[in-house]
Protein backbone atom coordinates (compact mmCIF):
# COMPACT_ATOMS: atom_id res chain seq x y z
CA UNK A 1 0.00 0.00 0.00
CA UNK A 2 0.96 3.91 -0.19
CA UNK A 3 1.95 5.25 3.06
CA UNK A 4 3.10 8.74 4.31
CA UNK A 5 6.06 7.35 6.35
CA UNK A 6 8.60 9.56 8.86
CA UNK A 7 12.06 8.43 8.71
CA UNK A 8 13.40 11.18 10.54
CA UNK A 9 12.92 14.54 12.81
CA UNK A 10 12.84 17.91 10.27
CA UNK A 11 10.68 19.78 7.94
CA UNK A 12 9.48 18.37 4.61
CA UNK A 13 12.21 16.32 3.86
CA UNK A 14 11.29 13.75 7.07
CA UNK A 15 8.69 12.39 5.56
CA UNK A 16 8.22 10.99 1.82
CA UNK A 17 5.33 8.63 0.06
CA UNK A 18 6.74 4.52 0.03
CA UNK A 19 5.30 1.65 -0.96
CA UNK A 20 4.74 -0.72 2.68
CA UNK A 21 3.39 -3.71 3.20
CA UNK A 22 -0.45 -4.00 3.50
CA UNK A 23 -1.32 -4.38 7.63
CA UNK A 24 -2.77 -8.11 8.60
CA UNK A 25 -5.52 -8.05 11.20
CA UNK A 26 -4.53 -9.69 14.89
CA UNK A 27 -7.41 -11.72 15.72
CA UNK A 28 -9.36 -8.58 17.62
CA UNK A 29 -8.86 -6.16 15.11
CA UNK A 30 -9.90 -4.76 11.65
CA UNK A 31 -8.41 -3.71 8.73
CA UNK A 32 -9.60 -0.09 7.53
CA UNK A 33 -9.75 1.05 4.26
CA UNK A 34 -9.15 4.85 5.05
CA UNK A 35 -11.30 6.91 3.24
CA UNK A 36 -10.22 10.46 4.96
CA UNK A 37 -8.13 11.24 7.90
CA UNK A 38 -7.94 14.85 9.25
CA UNK A 39 -4.52 16.57 10.31
CA UNK A 40 -3.46 17.03 14.10
CA UNK A 41 -1.32 19.96 15.37
CA UNK A 42 0.36 16.55 17.02
CA UNK A 43 1.64 15.51 13.80
CA UNK A 44 3.68 18.67 13.23
CA UNK A 45 5.03 18.36 16.50
CA UNK A 46 6.38 14.76 15.70
CA UNK A 47 7.58 15.44 12.53
CA UNK A 48 9.64 18.33 14.05
CA UNK A 49 10.86 16.27 16.35
CA UNK A 50 11.27 14.80 19.62
CA UNK A 51 8.24 12.67 19.47
CA UNK A 52 6.14 13.81 22.07
CA UNK A 53 4.09 11.11 23.08
CA UNK A 54 6.43 7.89 24.90
CA UNK A 55 7.02 4.59 22.30
CA UNK A 56 7.49 7.33 19.26
CA UNK A 57 9.67 5.55 17.19
CA UNK A 58 11.17 5.95 13.74
CA UNK A 59 9.94 4.87 10.68
CA UNK A 60 6.28 6.28 11.54
CA UNK A 61 2.88 6.90 9.85
CA UNK A 62 1.14 9.63 11.55
CA UNK A 63 -2.82 10.43 11.19
CA UNK A 64 -4.91 9.76 13.85
CA UNK A 65 -8.95 10.94 13.22
CA UNK A 66 -9.62 8.03 10.27
CA UNK A 67 -12.53 6.72 8.66
CA UNK A 68 -13.39 4.23 6.06
CA UNK A 69 -14.39 0.95 5.07
CA UNK A 70 -13.74 -1.97 6.79
CA UNK A 71 -11.94 -4.53 4.06
CA UNK A 72 -11.35 -7.51 6.84
CA UNK A 73 -11.57 -9.08 9.82
CA UNK A 74 -9.86 -10.65 12.56
CA UNK A 75 -10.84 -14.61 13.24
CA UNK A 76 -12.27 -13.25 16.79
CA UNK A 77 -14.21 -10.41 15.69
CA UNK A 78 -17.89 -9.93 15.90
CA UNK A 79 -19.88 -7.19 14.78
CA UNK A 80 -18.05 -5.82 12.04
CA UNK A 81 -18.19 -7.36 8.71
CA UNK A 82 -16.34 -5.98 5.39
CA UNK A 83 -17.65 -3.13 4.08
CA UNK A 84 -18.97 -1.59 7.24
CA UNK A 85 -18.42 2.33 7.44
CA UNK A 86 -16.94 3.18 10.65
CA UNK A 87 -14.78 5.65 12.46
CA UNK A 88 -12.17 5.23 14.75
CA UNK A 89 -11.39 6.14 18.08
CA UNK A 90 -7.15 6.30 18.34
CA UNK A 91 -6.82 5.81 22.12
CA UNK A 92 -5.27 2.17 22.72
CA UNK A 93 -5.06 1.37 26.29
CA UNK A 94 -3.58 -1.71 27.74
CA UNK A 95 -6.81 -3.15 29.18
CA UNK A 96 -5.58 -4.37 32.51
CA UNK A 97 -4.35 -1.54 34.38
CA UNK A 98 -6.69 0.52 37.39
CA UNK A 99 -7.61 3.23 34.62
CA UNK A 100 -8.58 1.01 31.78
CA UNK A 101 -10.60 -0.66 34.32
CA UNK A 102 -12.24 1.94 35.25
CA UNK A 103 -13.32 3.06 31.98
CA UNK A 104 -10.13 5.75 32.06
CA UNK A 105 -8.13 4.72 29.08
CA UNK A 106 -6.80 7.63 28.48
CA UNK A 107 -4.59 7.82 31.88
CA UNK A 108 -3.13 4.46 31.08
CA UNK A 109 0.67 4.39 31.41
CA UNK A 110 0.89 2.33 28.56
CA UNK A 111 -1.24 4.24 26.22
CA UNK A 112 -0.65 4.08 22.13
CA UNK A 113 -2.09 6.12 20.21
CA UNK A 114 -2.88 5.28 16.94
CA UNK A 115 -1.06 7.77 14.28
CA UNK A 116 1.15 8.87 17.79
CA UNK A 117 2.94 6.09 18.52
CA UNK A 118 1.42 3.47 16.20
CA UNK A 119 0.64 3.15 12.96
CA UNK A 120 -2.03 5.66 11.88
CA UNK A 121 -4.31 6.97 8.65
CA UNK A 122 -1.84 8.61 6.44
CA UNK A 123 -2.00 5.62 4.69
CA UNK A 124 -4.53 3.25 2.09
CA UNK A 125 -5.10 0.59 5.14
CA UNK A 126 -4.64 0.79 9.06
CA UNK A 127 -5.23 -2.26 10.96
CA UNK A 128 -6.68 -1.09 14.35
CA UNK A 129 -8.33 -2.59 17.39
CA UNK A 130 -11.99 -3.61 16.70
CA UNK A 131 -13.72 -2.32 19.37
CA UNK A 132 -12.46 1.52 18.38
CA UNK A 133 -14.14 1.00 15.34
CA UNK A 134 -17.52 2.79 15.69
CA UNK A 135 -20.04 2.12 12.53
CA UNK A 136 -21.23 5.77 10.79
CA UNK A 137 -24.43 5.99 10.22
CA UNK A 138 -25.68 6.07 6.37
CA UNK A 139 -26.16 10.30 6.92
CA UNK A 140 -23.32 10.74 7.62
CA UNK A 141 -20.63 10.90 5.37
CA UNK A 142 -17.23 9.47 5.57
CA UNK A 143 -15.21 13.01 5.79
CA UNK A 144 -17.72 14.22 8.26
CA UNK A 145 -16.71 11.62 10.43
CA UNK A 146 -13.06 12.03 10.13
CA UNK A 147 -13.52 15.66 11.42
CA UNK A 148 -14.67 14.23 15.31
CA UNK A 149 -12.51 12.01 16.85
CA UNK A 150 -9.54 13.79 18.20
CA UNK A 151 -11.03 17.44 18.57
CA UNK A 152 -15.13 16.43 19.74
CA UNK A 153 -14.06 13.88 22.27
CA UNK A 154 -11.56 16.45 24.03
CA UNK A 155 -14.35 18.75 23.90
CA UNK A 156 -17.06 16.45 25.13
CA UNK A 157 -14.95 15.53 27.91
CA UNK A 158 -13.89 19.17 29.25
CA UNK A 159 -17.70 20.43 28.68
CA UNK A 160 -19.44 18.28 30.00
CA UNK A 161 -17.29 15.29 32.45
CA UNK A 162 -15.34 17.41 33.78
CA UNK A 163 -16.45 21.31 33.09
CA UNK A 164 -20.20 19.92 34.35
CA UNK A 165 -22.20 22.21 31.90
CA UNK A 166 -25.87 22.18 32.25
CA UNK A 167 -28.43 24.59 31.24
CA UNK A 168 -28.14 28.52 32.17
CA UNK A 169 -24.78 28.54 32.63
CA UNK A 170 -22.71 31.23 31.05
CA UNK A 171 -19.39 29.95 29.24
CA UNK A 172 -16.47 31.43 27.87
CA UNK A 173 -14.74 29.67 25.21
CA UNK A 174 -10.89 30.84 24.87
CA UNK A 175 -9.66 30.28 20.86
CA UNK A 176 -13.33 30.00 19.59
CA UNK A 177 -13.08 29.30 16.66
CA UNK A 178 -9.97 26.18 17.10
CA UNK A 179 -11.24 22.77 16.22
CA UNK A 180 -11.91 22.04 19.57
CA UNK A 181 -13.60 25.07 20.03
CA UNK A 182 -15.49 24.80 17.26
CA UNK A 183 -17.21 21.72 19.04
CA UNK A 184 -17.35 23.16 22.27
CA UNK A 185 -19.55 26.43 20.91
CA UNK A 186 -21.85 24.15 19.94
CA UNK A 187 -21.78 21.41 23.17
CA UNK A 188 -22.54 24.00 25.73
CA UNK A 189 -25.27 25.25 23.55
CA UNK A 190 -26.59 21.50 22.62
CA UNK A 191 -26.22 21.96 27.21
CA UNK A 192 -28.77 25.17 27.50
CA UNK A 193 -25.91 27.31 28.16
CA UNK A 194 -25.11 30.69 26.97
CA UNK A 195 -21.65 31.18 24.72
CA UNK A 196 -18.69 33.85 25.38
CA UNK A 197 -16.79 33.22 22.48
CA UNK A 198 -13.56 34.70 22.18
CA UNK A 199 -11.09 34.68 19.44
CA UNK A 200 -8.51 36.74 18.02
CA UNK A 201 -10.24 38.50 14.66
CA UNK A 202 -13.69 39.14 13.67
CA UNK A 203 -13.82 36.61 10.93
CA UNK A 204 -13.36 33.77 13.29
CA UNK A 205 -15.83 34.99 15.77
CA UNK A 206 -18.47 35.28 12.50
CA UNK A 207 -17.27 31.39 12.55
CA UNK A 208 -18.37 31.36 16.71
CA UNK A 209 -21.57 33.47 16.23
CA UNK A 210 -22.38 31.25 13.54
CA UNK A 211 -22.66 28.17 15.63
CA UNK A 212 -24.90 29.84 17.82
CA UNK A 213 -22.26 31.65 19.73
CA UNK A 214 -24.57 34.69 22.14
CA UNK A 215 -21.36 37.20 23.20
CA UNK A 216 -18.19 37.16 20.67
CA UNK A 217 -15.25 39.33 21.95
CA UNK A 218 -11.93 40.14 20.98
CA UNK A 219 -9.16 38.88 22.34
CA UNK A 220 -7.79 42.56 22.53
CA UNK A 221 -11.24 43.53 24.03
CA UNK A 222 -11.81 44.16 28.07
CA UNK A 223 -12.94 40.53 28.86
CA UNK A 224 -13.25 40.52 32.13
CA UNK A 225 -15.31 44.05 32.32
CA UNK A 226 -17.82 42.65 29.04
CA UNK A 227 -18.30 39.40 30.48
CA UNK A 228 -19.14 40.68 34.00
CA UNK A 229 -21.50 43.55 32.29
CA UNK A 230 -23.18 40.25 30.36
CA UNK A 231 -24.19 38.69 33.64
CA UNK A 232 -24.91 41.17 35.62
CA UNK A 233 -22.30 41.47 37.34
CA UNK A 234 -21.81 38.22 38.67
CA UNK A 235 -19.22 37.21 36.37
CA UNK A 236 -19.08 33.39 34.09
CA UNK A 237 -19.74 29.56 35.69
CA UNK A 238 -17.70 27.71 33.32
CA UNK A 239 -14.32 28.79 31.21
CA UNK A 240 -13.13 25.96 28.72
CA UNK A 241 -9.45 27.33 27.91
CA UNK A 242 -6.90 25.16 26.04
CA UNK A 243 -5.24 28.23 24.90
CA UNK A 244 -3.05 28.27 27.81
CA UNK A 245 -0.37 31.29 29.31
CA UNK A 246 -1.64 34.01 26.78
CA UNK A 247 -5.56 33.69 28.06
CA UNK A 248 -4.95 32.55 31.87
CA UNK A 249 -5.23 35.82 33.48
CA UNK A 250 -8.32 36.59 31.70
CA UNK A 251 -9.94 33.09 31.91
CA UNK A 252 -9.17 33.23 36.25
CA UNK A 253 -10.63 37.18 36.82
CA UNK A 254 -13.62 36.77 34.27
CA UNK A 255 -15.07 33.77 36.58
CA UNK A 256 -17.84 34.46 39.14
CA UNK A 257 -16.99 33.24 42.46
CA UNK A 258 -17.01 29.75 42.65
CA UNK A 259 -16.36 29.37 39.21
CA UNK A 260 -14.62 26.34 37.34
CA UNK A 261 -11.83 27.30 34.65
CA UNK A 262 -11.44 24.29 32.25
CA UNK A 263 -7.73 24.09 31.31
CA UNK A 264 -6.81 21.13 28.55
CA UNK A 265 -4.40 22.94 26.73
CA UNK A 266 -0.90 25.12 26.31
CA UNK A 267 -0.83 26.24 22.55
CA UNK A 268 0.21 29.80 23.77
CA UNK A 269 2.44 28.48 26.20
CA UNK A 270 2.81 26.36 29.74
CA UNK A 271 3.76 28.37 32.54
CA UNK A 272 1.62 30.85 34.14
CA UNK A 273 1.45 32.12 37.64
CA UNK A 274 -1.24 32.80 40.30
CA UNK A 275 -2.37 34.22 43.45
CA UNK A 276 -3.37 31.46 45.81
CA UNK A 277 -5.21 34.06 47.73
CA UNK A 278 -7.52 34.29 44.84
CA UNK A 279 -7.95 30.93 44.26
CA UNK A 280 -9.33 29.96 47.60
CA UNK A 281 -10.74 33.36 48.63
CA UNK A 282 -12.93 33.55 45.48
CA UNK A 283 -13.39 29.89 45.75
CA UNK A 284 -12.33 28.99 41.87
CA UNK A 285 -11.89 25.81 40.90
CA UNK A 286 -9.10 24.89 38.57
CA UNK A 287 -9.91 21.37 36.63
CA UNK A 288 -7.56 19.59 34.13
CA UNK A 289 -9.24 17.77 31.31
CA UNK A 290 -6.36 15.89 30.01
CA UNK A 291 -7.85 12.34 28.89
CA UNK A 292 -11.17 11.49 27.37
CA UNK A 293 -12.81 8.43 28.30
CA UNK A 294 -14.12 5.66 26.07
CA UNK A 295 -17.88 6.62 27.03
CA UNK A 296 -16.66 10.17 26.32
CA UNK A 297 -16.10 9.22 22.82
CA UNK A 298 -19.40 6.86 22.08
CA UNK A 299 -21.53 9.77 23.89
CA UNK A 300 -20.14 12.33 21.46
CA UNK A 301 -20.77 10.28 18.48
CA UNK A 302 -24.21 9.33 19.93
CA UNK A 303 -25.21 12.92 20.35
CA UNK A 304 -23.53 14.19 17.29
CA UNK A 305 -25.26 11.68 14.67
CA UNK A 306 -28.48 12.31 16.07
CA UNK A 307 -28.07 15.81 14.60
CA UNK A 308 -28.04 19.50 15.45
CA UNK A 309 -24.48 19.79 14.86
CA UNK A 310 -21.26 19.97 12.12
CA UNK A 311 -18.31 19.95 11.79
CA UNK A 312 -16.14 22.73 9.59
CA UNK A 313 -13.29 21.50 6.90
CA UNK A 314 -10.89 23.67 6.03
CA UNK A 315 -9.00 21.64 2.93
CA UNK A 316 -8.79 18.21 1.55
CA UNK A 317 -5.51 16.81 -0.23
CA UNK A 318 -3.76 13.69 -1.06
CA UNK A 319 -0.99 12.49 0.50
CA UNK A 320 2.05 13.49 -1.99
CA UNK A 321 0.14 17.12 -1.07
CA UNK A 322 0.38 16.54 2.55
CA UNK A 323 3.37 19.23 3.12
CA UNK A 324 1.48 22.28 1.58
CA UNK A 325 -1.62 21.06 4.18
CA UNK A 326 1.23 21.26 7.32
CA UNK A 327 1.57 24.96 6.44
CA UNK A 328 -1.94 25.57 6.34
CA UNK A 329 -2.15 23.41 9.57
CA UNK A 330 0.44 25.83 11.23
CA UNK A 331 -1.41 28.80 10.13
CA UNK A 332 -3.33 31.05 12.49
CA UNK A 333 -6.07 31.54 10.31
CA UNK A 334 -7.00 27.94 9.73
CA UNK A 335 -10.75 26.96 10.81
CA UNK A 336 -11.88 23.54 10.76
CA UNK A 337 -9.97 20.29 9.61
CA UNK A 338 -7.71 19.28 7.07
CA UNK A 339 -9.15 16.03 5.70
CA UNK A 340 -6.12 13.93 3.63
CA UNK A 341 -7.08 11.24 1.03
CA UNK A 342 -4.79 8.42 0.93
Amino acid sequence: MRALVQTAFGGPEAVSVQRVADPEPGPYDVVVQVGACALNRLDLLQRRGPGVLPGFSLPHIAGMDIAGRVVATGSAVTGLTAGDRVVVDPTVGCGSCPHCLAGERGHCARLRVIGGNMPGGYAEFVAVPADLAHPVPDHVDLDEAAALPTPWSTAWNATYAVGKVTAGDCVVIQGAAGSVSIAAVQLAKRAGAQVVAVAGSDEKLAVAAGLGADLLLRNDAPITDAVRDYTGGRGADVVLDHVGAATWRHSLSCLRIGGRLVTFGNTSGDQVSLSLAEIYHRGLRLLGAGAYAPADFTAMLDAYFAGGMRTLRAAECGLEDLHESFGLERSRDLVGRVLVRP
